[in-house]
């Protein structure tokens, strides 16, 4: 039973256990897949059972392919970088000529607006203006993009609870 757990432990790449061991140990407890999965690897036949329930199961990591580490490691950050820099059709190349519109990367807001807080938010809900309230959520969103997600859902809430 040790050399079946080491084998399965180590996805197989360690030494088979015997056909002796898996005989008995499917003779104990037959619904065991695992150990007939590893028999059948052993034996180099398949197992009736298994393909039975073979359209419901996923693929055994005993039944793939070793992977190759060194082949993983071969190539490096900067050669894969290189790689995909030399291959024309995944550059993304910057249209010439100026853009048609301005890209914003802050809130633009006026003097007016520059009072919001969710404080205000707060009083604009229990005094029953939503609209409002959801316009201050939607600008607090914007001066704080870490919390937009909070704020959208404030924003949903309110907007359900019509």
């Amino acid at each position: 039973m040790t050399d079946f757990m080491q084998y399965v432990a180590s996805g197989g790449t360690s030494e088979r256990p015997s056909e002796a061991e898996l005989d008995a140990l499917l003779k104990r407890f037959e619904w065991f897949a695992t150990a007939r999965r590893v028999r059948a690897l052993v034996r180099g036949e398949r197992d009736e059972r298994l393909e039975a329930v073979a359209p419901w199961r996923g693929e055994s990591v005993l039944e793939r392919e070793p992977v190759d580490a060194e082949a993983l490691t071969f190539l490096t950050s900067e050669d894969i970088i290189d790689r995909f820099l030399r291959e024309e059709h995944l550059r993304i190349i910057a249209e010439e000529g100026e853009p048609e519109s301005e890209v914003r990367t802050e809130a633009d807001l006026t003097d007016e607006e520059d009072l919001v807080s969710e404080e205000l938010a707060e009083i604009y809900l229990a005094q029953g203006l939503r609209a409002k309230a959801i316009d201050t959520y939607r600008k607090l969103s914007l001066l704080n993009p870490e919390k937009s997600v909070y704020f959208a859902e404030l924003i949903g809430r309110i907007e359900t609870n019509n």
